[in-house]
């Protein structure tokens, strides 16, 4: 059985463990009496789950009024129960992040006495505001806006899809990109979409629009891909990537630093790279026409931003090789240690379908652990890149070390082959039937008093 067909085993194992759950809860840690939508329910529901739940999003119902939670009080009682919903797969009490969408015990006990009390709803002369969302962009108007080059089609046969596209940027001279947003045009099948920047020197590439637009990433490996896209410079020689600079997920913010700091340099010919998009099924056809809006920048900011790359494709090892023999559970690490002094800004962890659970975290000379991130329950289709609150200030000399922990049983509902088999990660292939396993961070040259800068300000 395909992973593509798993969703409706992954629901029923869901309300099982829920309803396991609801056996084992004991009343009365919440006075029912106290609590009504208006006063009580409304702001976590607004809080956590609306960003999702609206109209035109990919979530399958709206959650902005009483009467909408109300309708769906049971869904929302089992997924919040057993923690599936709202999606936040980092651990809150490893590491803090930004705009964390986690419910405390005591917010769950609260919406499971306030559905047990019948949902009072609160006095209706008085109703909370619905929160209100930016359409279009999240930090304004843009610069310039890129598209598709036409509607991506999306054919109704309910399986999943993973893409790698193109986008190219011609441009009449350098310029500085404060920011780019991708702004999807199927909210409803957009899943995730992640985005590198190509970057051509003057005189190395006559023509950014020849090559195929997209390519389906499970049937074919990374080289192929960037071969079929024509990127290679004429010269055969590749040109440079800038990893990470973009992404989407439903209801996440994207990520803008303050002034001083990020930002990414085009040259007259760039190609935003979407080397991983993944669109749900749907039982009819349909299409994506996503736009990217671009805004600029008078100068270079003060402190561009640097990347790495941990494990696969990336400057340390996996120990042992990632090699997953069929039923069984096997453990990875991947270690670096650094020459320089750093302020940590940004972590993307990313395992596939095997993957179970995920630790990073950085030792240091002094003997010290930084604790950088701890997942315990992988899930592959909720990949965050997650923004410390303040830099993370990692001493010179630590080693970085991430650890990864790989499913290959049929106890997994994820497992793309039934019977298990053999999975590696393949010459970083990047079909989701093979694995990966990095730790992908942004990060600054430290300077005096990174550890008190507040990354929520822009």
């Amino acid at each position: 059985m395909h992973h593509r067909t798993m969703t409706a085993l992954r629901y029923t194992l869901l309300v099982l463990s829920a309803l396991a759950l609801f056996a084992c809860n004991r009343s009365g840690q919440v006075e029912s009496r106290e609590l009504t939508f208006n006063d009580s329910i409304a702001p976590i529901i607004f809080r956590n789950c609306s960003p999702c739940h609206r109209p035109g999003s990919a979530a399958p119902f709206s959650l902005l009024s009483y009467e909408d939670v109300k309708r769906h009080a049971r869904t929302i009682q089992l997924t919040v129960s057993n923690r599936s919903m709202p999606p936040w797969p980092a651990d809150p009490e490893y590491t803090h992040f930004r705009e964390e969408k986690w419910l405390s015990d005591r917010e769950i006990e609260a919406i499971n006495a306030w559905i047990g009390a019948d949902m009072p709803e609160g006095d209706p002369n008085h109703p909370p505001s619905a929160p209100a969302f930016t359409e279009g962009s999240a930090y304004g108007k843009p610069d310039l806006v890129v598209s598709m080059r036409a509607p991506f089609p999306l054919p109704g046969d309910n399986k999943d899809r993973f893409m790698m596209m193109k986008i190219p940027i011609e441009l009449p001279q350098d310029t500085f990109v404060r920011a780019i947003e991708i702004v999807p045009g199927n909210r409803k099948l957009a899943h995730h979409i992640n985005g590198h920047l190509i970057v051509y020197q003057a005189g190395k590439k006559r023509d950014i629009q020849g090559g195929k637009e997209y390519v389906d990433t499970e049937i074919m490996d990374k080289h192929s891909a960037y071969q079929a896209l024509d990127l290679p410079n004429d010269d055969g020689s590749y040109p440079l990537l800038i990893p990470s600079v973009t992404n989407y997920l439903p209801g996440v913010e994207p990520v803008l630093y303050p002034e001083d700091i990020g930002g990414y340099q085009l040259r007259k010919k760039t190609i935003l790279l979407l080397d991983n998009i993944h669109y749900g099924p749907s039982p009819v056809d349909t299409s994506d026409l996503s736009h990217f809006n671009l805004f600029f920048a008078p100068r270079p900011s003060k402190r561009p931003t640097r990347d790495f790359i941990l494990g696969t494709s990336g400057i340390s090892p996996i120990i042992p090789p990632l090699v997953i023999p069929p039923d069984s559970v096997t453990r990875h690490t991947t270690r670096y240690t650094l020459p320089e002094k750093i302020s940590l800004l940004s972590v993307n962890p990313h395992m596939h379908l095997l993957g179970k659970s995920f630790k990073a975290y950085a030792l240091t000379p002094s003997g010290d652990t930084l604790r950088i991130i701890s997942i315990p329950r992988w899930d592959f289709r909720w990949q965050y890149v997650y923004t410390f609150r303040k830099p993370l200030v990692i001493p010179a000399g630590s080693t970085l070390v991430a650890e990864g922990e790989f499913d290959n049983t049929e106890n997994n509902p994820l497992n793309p082959f039934h019977p298990p088999q053999t999975v590696s990660e393949r010459d970083g292939s990047m079909r989701t039937t093979d694995e990966m396993f990095q730790l992908i961070g942004t990060f600054l040259h430290y300077e005096p008093g990174d550890e008190n800068r507040d990354l929520s300000k822009q």
